[in-house]
């Protein structure tokens, strides 16, 4: 029956008709309360879905998000309109490259899925290429440090050196990540890098055998005096136990005092550092905070456990990076402990690296980290208690072995033989780059003191011998380490050995043949 105009709800009906009337208005107005009831409840369940289930209402509503228009119609652009097929992975690879790139921050980096395994390796327990830890610094991929005992290291690569080409390639603009992808290769393969160090005027080119590099993060020994050097060359996920086991080793052999080596470690995993450093510092001090943008400062104070007792100096330089900088700021300020080398490198933020689904990864910048002390030490690191600065022969550059240095030669290769020789103990008379007469002589008595045939021409094993009687040199000659080792033995109140004597070192060796 039709419902009346409002005009005619006034009028006076029969009985029935009224109560018929107003039978249909409250069916219809139950029926209009039904629907808005059924509107609200399945709105309440879709937000709660949204709010709580496991897909989030922005995620639902992202592809409307005005500012990806641009992003859709470029990608769309080119994927109908570019002249060849593009593969579509690649644009959105290179669209996620180009964001973290506008960021401007050398620590930020996008990997693919290859990428990204290989960054894996880098903190597993081994991988294979020349063993060096590489950054981009100001648009050049510049040598943090080489691992110890690597290929780069016994080629002479030295931090700081910036790599302009990797087998002839130029690598100018790329990020970390895409020159760690030339670098690296196979066992036994060659990889040649073209470099700039210092102020030399010409790159230098070397040649790398790849190999595979383990992972072994600490070595130790003692130094004499009941003094143990400990050296931890970057913070994997076993340094702390290799750690605790260099410590125990070391005890055993009557350590009373121990110097910690960080120099050329560029860093590493963060819950590493953190447990290292809660060895040298007492419960309930401060370790460091994390800074992350607009939360307060996260406090990490150093927990009960087992706690290093004896004196400890640490060592830095300028390949302390990172994790290494941490740990160096947190055995400063909260445990009084003296640094002794030369200002860290200057690395004061933390990286989260985050897997995506296809097995790719994002990793960028997502805090900044400070000493106990509140203090920033990004682009500036951490002076040293005590200065020593490494000997002008210890960043000599490398000779390259395929060169013939003979009498007449006039280069910069023979003006660096010559140091090294002046640093061996050899007399060339000036240092000027020209190959004469006491150059020659210099290097005919090197060659009969390495057991090598003497020909008075520097090449092949001639040029490797001299570079490994420098780099043995550096070693045995560490004024760094001589000077932390001073100093410690004066903190624990230990007594320097008398040098033994020939008469008594002759002496030994008889009661030993008896």
């Amino acid at each position: 029956m039709d419902e009346k105009r409002p005009e005619e709800e006034n009028e006076q009906l029969p009985p029935a008709e009224e109560s018929k009337g107003h039978f249909i208005r409250l069916k219809t107005f139950s029926f209009i309360m039904m629907v808005v009831v059924l509107i609200l409840a399945t709105a309440g369940l879709t937000v709660f879905a949204l709010t709580f289930g496991d897909e989030k209402a922005v995620e639902v509503n992202s592809p409307e998000r005005r500012e990806f228009q641009k992003l859709y119609t470029a990608y769309d652009e080119i994927q109908n309109r570019y002249y060849e097929d593009v593969d579509r992975e690649e644009l959105i690879n290179g669209a996620i490259n180009g964001m973290v790139d506008s960021l401007e921050d050398p620590y930020s980096d996008y990997m693919n899925e290859e990428e990204a395994s290989q960054f894996q390796e880098g903190i597993s327990s081994s991988f294979e290429g020349i063993g060096a830890e590489v950054q981009e610094r100001n648009g050049f991929i510049t040598i943090v440090s080489p691992i110890k005992n690597s290929p780069a290291e016994k080629a002479g690569v030295q931090p700081n050196d910036q790599i302009i080409e990797v087998d002839g390639e130029s690598i100018q603009g790329f990020s970390t990540t895409e020159a760690v992808m030339l670098i690296r290769g196979e066992k036994g393969t060659e990889v040649t890098l073209t470099i700039v160090r210092g102020e030399m005027d010409d790159p230098i080119e070397v040649t790398i055998v790849r190999d595979e590099i383990p992972i072994e993060t600490v070595y130790s020994e003692m130094i004499g005096d009941n003094v143990a050097h400990i050296q931890i060359t970057s913070f994997s996920r076993e340094t702390y136990n290799e750690l605790q086991t260099a410590i125990a080793d070391m005890e055993e052999e009557g350590m009373e005092a121990m110097v910690i080596d960080v120099r050329q470690n560029p860093g590493g995993l963060l819950e590493s550092a953190l447990d290292i450093s809660n060895l040298f510092i007492e419960e309930g001090q401060e370790m460091f905070e994390v800074q992350a943008k607009g939360l307060e400062p996260e406090i990490y104070l150093a927990t009960e456990g087992n706690k290093v007792q004896i004196p400890v100096t640490l060592l830095i330089d300028g390949g302390s990076a990172s994790a290494s900088e941490i740990l160096a700021g947190a055995m400063s300020e909260s445990a009084g402990i003296q640094l002794v080398g030369e200002t860290t490198f200057g690395k004061g933020t933390v990286q989260t690296a985050n897997d995506l689904a296809d097995g790719s990864n994002l990793k960028f910048t997502t805090a900044k980290w400070l000493t106990p002390d509140g203090n920033w030490i990004h682009e500036e690191g951490i002076k040293p208690d005590v200065e020593v600065a490494y000997p002008e022969y210890a960043s000599l550059p490398f000779i390259d072995t395929d060169l013939e240095l003979k009498d007449g030669t006039i280069s910069e290769q023979v003006r660096t033989a010559e140091q090294m020789l002046v640093a061996l103990g050899y007399d060339v008379g000036e240092v000027d780059g020209v190959f004469e007469e006491e150059m020659l002589a210099a290097v005919e008595s090197f060659q009969e003191d390495q057991e090598l045939e003497v020909t008075g021409i520097l090449t092949g094993d001639s040029i490797f011998a001299l570079m490994d009687a420098l780099r043995t040199k550096i070693e045995e000659e560490d004024p760094m380490l001589l000077e932390a080792k001073n100093l410690i033995m004066e903190e624990a109140g230990i007594e320097a050995s008398e040098p033994e004597t020939d008469e008594a070192a002759e002496e030994t060796e008889e009661d030993s043949a008896e």
